[in-house]
């Protein structure tokens, strides 16, 4: 039997039997069809208690060390697995590029830089190409978050290479085009580092210094660590370290239209909004993408996510009312390991028991 059908399909019954017993009303399989809303808001001790048998069965994802759900902003559930605990921070990998495009957003509203429609080169221009192609002065800093710039990938097979280089802002740049700027979607971790130099050059500050200032009124919220390229530059989309408690926090942020706890604007509605607008989709798993953001539906309900190397996950679910973040070990690849696949499973069966 396929791995996926062990783990997958028990939690999605699972679900399916804690809503109908938990909320009073028939539940199916997960068909994409909507899940009718109780009548009433459950107390949080229901709705935790009917995550309990899907999250028990989820430790049999060997990877998975941590889950924490939020249902309308309260923290209903945080659990580490194997070892895994929500106050320690971890590696969140490519899930940090949902991160910067909040960083992006927010500079844009402060007027450090123009809008999407901004083009690079002259941002970048003390590392361009001494005769750079046409169409360098094409991309945009849309296009980098969209992962639509049009250079060669600086992810998967040419990874190694690229960080190796004495100048990642540099190479990057100096990758051959394979496409036209707004074209396909390339995913390309250089995109995200590009769009840290900008921020980094636009401001004239370190990108972690903008991130624990902009984002630092988010309750919670805090990264640990951050790695830096050879020029200093914190490296965009990759090797941050913030605890999974931190992770959930700015997720519940996203959710809530960019306001904190109390209240108050943190990251733009309107550019979270644009961030979630799907305007490529991935080759590998034909799921939206937006600006640093995945979207695909789970449990009849649109999500948006993050997704980093391993199973470094979060998940906002604005029509319900929940943010999920998942953590796992970092020692393999999630998607062709099928781990990518059960989160995703996992994913929508808690918001199938959530209703």
């Amino acid at each position: 039997m396929h791995r996926r059908s062990l783990i997958a399909a028990p939690l999605l019954l699972l679900a399916s039997r804690a809503l109908a017993q938990g909320e009073g009303g028939p539940a199916g399989p997960d068909t994409g069809s909507p899940i009718p809303a109780p009548a009433s808001p459950a107390p949080a001790v229901d709705r935790a208690a009917a995550l309990a048998p899907i999250l028990d069965r989820a430790a049999g994802l060997e990877p998975l060390r941590t889950v924490l759900v939020a249902k309308d902003g309260e923290r209903l559930v945080a659990r580490g697995y194997s070892g895994g605990r929500v106050d320690r921070p971890t590696n969140i990998k490519s899930a940090s590029k949902s991160l910067v495009s909040a960083l992006v957003g927010i500079a844009i509203d402060k007027g450090v830089l123009e809008g999407p429609d901004q083009t690079v080169a002259p941002l970048l221009r003390a590392d361009l190409p001494a005769n750079p192609d046409p169409r360098m002065a094409e991309i945009t800093i849309g296009n980098l978050l969209s992962m639509q710039a049009g250079l060669e990938r600086t992810s998967g097979a040419t990874y190694g290479r690229w960080i190796a280089s004495p100048n990642w802002v540099r190479a990057a740049l100096n990758r051959p085009f394979v496409d036209a700027p707004g074209g396909a979607m390339l995913y390309s971790t250089g995109s995200t580092h590009l769009l840290s130099a900008i921020l980094t050059r636009a401001s004239g500050r370190p990108t972690l210094a903008l991130a624990r200032e902009w984002l630092g009124p988010i309750e919670g919220f805090a990264i640990a660590s951050w790695a830096r390229d050879p020029q200093g530059i914190y490296f965009g989309g990759n090797e941050m370290a913030m605890t999974p408690a931190s992770l959930l926090a700015f997720a519940e942020c996203c959710r809530k239209g960019g306001r904190n706890r109390a209240g108050l604007p943190v990251i733009p509605a309107r550019w979270l909004e644009e961030s979630w607008r799907v305007r490529t989709q991935s080759r590998f798993t034909g799921d939206g993408y937006g600006y640093g953001w995945f979207t695909r539906e789970m449990a009849g309900a649109p999500v948006h996510y993050g997704w980093g190397y391993g199973g470094q996950m979060l998940y906002v679910a604005p029509e319900r009312g929940v943010s999920l973040v998942m953590t796992s070990t970092v020692d393999a690849p999630s998607g062709r390991t099928g781990h990518r696949d059960d989160l995703h499973a996992l994913a929508a069966a808690i918001l199938l028991a959530l209703g």
